[in-house]
C-alpha cells in the first residue's frame, strides 16, 4: 500500500476515460474524475506525503 495514491490516480483516470468515451451524455460532470486525479498528483508532488 506504499503507492496507494498512484493507484487511486490510475483508477480515476481510467474511470474518466471510460466515462468520457462510453457515456458522452454526461457532459462536464465526468471531468470531475480527471480534476480529482490531477489534484491528487499535485498534492503528492508538493508534499511528498502519503495519503
Amino acid at each position: 500500500m506504499r503507492d496507494l495514491v498512484w493507484l487511486i490516480v490510475v483508477i480515476l483516470v481510467i474511470g474518466w476515460l471510460v466515462g468520457y468515451f462510453a457515456f458522452p451524455d454526461l457532459g462536464s460532470i465526468i471531468h470531475i474524475l480527471l480534476i480529482l486525479a490531477v489534484i491528487m498528483i499535485i498534492y503528492k508532488l508538493i508534499t511528498g506525503r502519503r495519503l
